[in-house]
């Protein structure tokens, strides 16, 4: 039995543990852990092996497996110790020096154990024990009970150190004659449940996930979009096809709805059930946005099921949200762990030992539709080559020297794996690339063109514009012959959704100095209230005066912003966590945006949206003899200018521009401008009391936005 595999730190039979030396398997966890570990991590570690090594020859004669730190696919979750036994799957949660059980700790193991059950193919119909391990407790569980909910998973096990075997040993009794394990248990596909499924479109149909993401859709218009590419998928099951759908929208206009829209529309298909083998996922790269709309799903899901009278934990709502949205790093981190590695000659393969061929699917993941919103965001081939050379950016990401292609290659390749048919569907935001890395939507296009000729392509025409591949995608097309344009694929919006698309164009017209935003602002300033100020406090005061009832607001900075705490303001810490805080929380928690003392970068609100916001323009952008200027904050004395005389300096001035871009179009119902002042005093000596907030960075700024005619306040 191997000792490594793509989905843990280590595995082996029982009777290779128990003949290895405690100090080997410790370094193969070391090892395969990328990253220095923590004390704790590895101290955990050594009283796990130690633990496990007195408990395994009782079992010496099993054909039994063990496996330490288990992935489970596509969730990002790694569960301590499993033990495959005698057919039954022991899910063991060690907390290494604790005398007490926390609630949380049972928790945590039950949900390891739900995971299992809802996602893991191999686990699906398999007996599943969570036993939380309290290394210092002193009792033992002395009851084996089964779930209420007939789900072959016990309830959750608690013992100390010394009733470890007890527990196993009673199950064992309890349960006996269970089916021998498939042998590629450890690298069983993902497979959600039906009944998760069912949750997902339960949840979807309550359209709370509308109050947190652009509600303006015009339903004329993403309905015309929707059938659009359900026939495409239609036609693509029919006919054996591999297609790929671009879809358009001015930020306002239904994107992520639409792709979830296509997502429970596909699965079901009218049907009270769903379709067996037909699902579609919703992926995107933007963490903050998968964890606030996941939490949002989560806790209204909770709530109405608790007014039912159902007895529901939140942490089961998490777990049934997280079928249908899902971060895109964790997709394609699962099919990277089937490739043969490293790779040779330039070519993705399959390993046929990491992975296992299923009937139609092949290789490729069980969904034939993948939904990735934010198309644009996926990362060029240099970043995630970069990032797979080091192994990631944290523990237990698999190295990958010299990965030929970029996020958007690989991902229509995972797709590709599939034997019968599959399709992309790419939601895609104009000019709203904010991160080093960004490919844009130029490297799908050129995937296509290189290597997926077989591919149909379906395009909005709107994808032709400059905001969309530097205005090349018809360069880029004009040798594929799989091409076909249709307007039904943009989502343009009503006289309904005036202020979504007029405000889109005013600060497309205010980013490029067009002649038109003084004009079009004058449209707009009635029915959606823009204002500007130099006083932070004075916009403080002016949202909290727009403001009714659960109506939100909050300040906005860009991550290059540096010069904010003589404001009174902060930076929200990174971690999509606090970001769904600062997004869910009501107003009596200091951790909510409405407080306006944390202020939200455009890395945590792409794709969401607040109704009244205050954007905090810094001097990492300012309007210089007609032009922008873009600055960097050395951290210490100094803004120095990023002039764009490489192309990586050019792309970050783009990402810069488009930060801005981001930050002026969150807003629902109206926004403030605050420009400081800076700092205009000087010391009794004639210098400057704060050299890093010249007026001069921001003046020009400021007369630039009031040119426009916008309201002074």
């Amino acid at each position: 039995m191997m000792s490594k595999s793509p989905r843990c730190l280590y595995n082996s039979s029982f009777d290779k543990f128990i003949n290895e030396a405690e100090n080997s398997i410790f370094g193969t966890l070391c090892d395969n852990y990328h990253g220095e570990a923590l004390t704790t991590t590895r101290e955990a570690w050594r009283a796990e092996i130690s633990i496990m090594k007195g408990l395994l020859p009782n079992y010496s004669k099993s054909d039994g497996q063990i496996i330490f730190e288990y992935d489970i696919p596509r969730l990002g979750k790694r569960i301590d110790v499993v033990l495959l036994l005698k057919g039954i799957v022991f899910c063991v949660e060690f907390k290494v020096g604790e005398s007490r059980i926390l609630e949380a700790d049972v928790d945590q193991v039950l949900d390891y154990a739900l995971d299992l059950k809802n996602f893991h193919k191999f686990s699906e119909n398999r007996i599943i024990v969570p036993i939380l391990a309290a290394t210092n407790y002193r009792n033992t569980s002395s009851s084996i009970i089964m779930s209420v909910y007939d789900d072959k998973v016990v309830n959750p096990l608690v013992t100390g150190e010394m009733g470890l075997q007890f527990l196993i040993d009673e199950v064992l009794k309890r349960f006996y004659n269970e089916p021998p394990f498939d042998a590629n248990w450890i690298i069983s596909p993902y497979a959600p449940t039906p009944t998760i499924i069912e949750a997902a479109k339960t949840l979807y149909e309550n359209h709370s996930v509308e109050n947190i993401t652009r509600h303006e859709a015009d339903k004329v218009s993403t309905d015309k979009t929707i059938s659009y590419i359900l026939e495409v998928i239609k036609n693509s099951k029919q006919n054996r096809k591999k297609s790929i759908c671009f879809v358009t929208g001015v930020p306002g206009a239904g994107k992520t709805l639409v792709g979830l829209d296509v997502a429970i529309k596909q699965t079901y298909q009218g049907n009270s059930e769903p379709v067996k083998d037909e699902g579609a996922v919703y992926l995107s790269g933007n963490g903050p946005l998968v964890a606030v709309l996941n939490e949002a799903l989560s806790q209204d899901n909770y709530k109405k099921c608790r007014e039912r009278g159902e007895n529901k934990k939140l942490t089961d709502s998490r777990r049934e949200v997280s079928k249908s949205i899902q971060m895109i790093h964790r997709y394609r981190d699962n099919m990277l762990a089937k490739i043969k590695n490293p790779v040779e000659n330039g070519r993705l393969e399959i390993d046929p030992e990491k992975a296992v061929k299923m009937e139609r699917a092949g290789f490729g993941e069980v969904e034939h539709i993948a939904i990735f919103d934010e198309a644009q965001r996926s990362w060029t081939h240099k970043r995630l080559s970069d990032y797979l050379k080091r192994g990631g950016t944290y523990g237990n990401k698999l190295k990958v020297p010299n990965f030929p292609v970029s996020e958007a290659a690989f991902l229509i390749w995972s797709l590709d794996q599939r034997e019968d048919w599959a399709t992309i569907i790419c939601l895609v935001g104009g000019g709203q690339e904010i991160n080093t890395g960004e490919a844009g939507i130029s490297e799908w296009i050129k995937a296509l063109n290189e290597d997926f000729k077989h591919w149909d392509v379906y395009i909005s025409p709107k994808l032709t514009e400059k905001e969309y591949a530097e205005g090349k995608v018809n360069e880029l097309l004009k040798e594929n012959r799989n091409v076909t344009y249709s307007e039904d694929l943009h989502l343009s919006v009503s006289l309904r959704s005036f202020r979504a698309e007029k405000l889109s164009a005013f600060v497309h017209s205010l980013l490029s100095f067009n002649a038109d935003a003084l004009s079009i602002y004058d449209e707009i300033k009635d029915k959606y209230p823009i204002v500007l100020t130099r006083d932070m406090e004075k916009a403080r005061r002016w949202l909290h005066s727009r403001v009714r009832g659960t109506e939100r607001t909050g300040v906005l900075v860009t991550k290059e912003s540096a010069r904010f705490k003589p404001l009174a303001i902060h930076v929200l810490p990174s971690g999509d966590e606090n970001a769904v805080h600062w997004f869910l929380e009501d107003k009596s928690d200091t951790r909510s945006s409405n407080y306006l003392e944390d202020a939200a970068t455009e890395i945590q609100v792409q794709g969401l949206e607040l109704d009244y916001t205050c954007l905090l323009w810094d001097a990492d952008l300012r309007y210089e003899k007609g032009d922008w200027h873009y600055y960097r904050f050395n951290g210490q004395t100094k803004w120095n200018e990023i002039i764009g005389d490489t192309e990586s300096k050019q792309d970050q001035i783009k990402y810069m521009l488009n930060a801005y871009r981001v930050l002026l179009t969150r807003a629902r119902l109206g926004m403030v401008i605050c420009v400081p002042y800076g700092n205009p005093n000087k010391t009794t000596n004639g210098f400057w009391e704060d050299s890093t907030r010249l007026p001069e960075y921001y003046d020009g700024t400021y007369q630039y936005l009031k040119s426009l005619g916008i309201e002074e306040i």
